[in-house]
């Protein structure tokens, strides 16, 4: 047996992988056309954390803030809770997190503005019969965005104070609430299967596609 003389000297590898394979550097170009750097300064390879999707889901619904829409939500079921609770605890900060930075549902205005619910009402008849006549004011207006904001939130029963924000906001939260609502979306499909064939067939036997608006 002979002993050999050596000496333990740390190595660091420049490059660690996470997790998946080795990159291959096959990249799409930036749209810029400046070089990218990822893969050679940086680290191109998936988190060793990754998102649930179920966490995921919640913060684009907070963030889109369609809470209204129907769709299919899968539950996360855990098996043997007790026996995994760093799961339990990731889950609880996750969600713990989400409600921390979610948009706040109120915003205080500084001046006392419509409900959204009384801006969903219907108009007057007159009103409607004189909308069958007069088409509403569109952006090709030559107006400011200041005064055409002004006309908009007018028709809608939105008053106007020194500042536009507000105002805005209103607007959107509106627009927001028809677009999400469930009985306008039905009125909405109704009316395009109703809708009649926009040209009638030019000869025997040809049929056009009816043309839903």
């Amino acid at each position: 047996m002979i002993d050999l003389e050596h000496k333990l000297k740390p190595f660091i590898p420049d490059f660690i992988p996470a997790v998946g394979d080795i990159d291959a550097f096959l990249k799409v170009p930036r749209p810029d056309g400046n070089p990218d750097t990822l893969g050679l300064l940086v680290l191109d390879e998936p988190s060793t954390k990754q998102s649930d999707p179920t966490v995921l889901s919640l913060w684009l619904t907070e963030n889109s803030k369609q809470h209204n829409v129907a769709q299919q939500v899968k539950v996360k079921s855990l098996e043997n809770a007790e026996k995994n609770p760093k799961a339990v605890d990731s889950w609880i900060e996750s969600i713990s997190e989400l409600h921390r930075c979610k948009p706040p549902a109120t915003v205080h205005y500084a001046r006392l503005m419509p409900d959204i619910d009384t801006l969903m009402q219907e108009w007057s008849p007159e009103f409607e019969e004189l909308l069958g006549k007069v088409s509403l004011p569109t952006a090709d207006l030559s107006c400011s965005l200041a005064e055409y904001t002004d006309m908009i939130c007018a028709i809608l029963d939105i008053p106007v104070y020194k500042g536009h924000i507000q105002p805005l906001h209103t607007l959107f939260s509106l627009y927001s609430e028809f677009k999400n609502s469930q009985h306008f979306k039905a009125l909405a499909e109704g009316k395009k299967v109703a809708s009649p064939p926009s040209n009638p067939p030019s000869q025997a036997g040809e049929t056009d596609l009816p043309s839903f608006t």
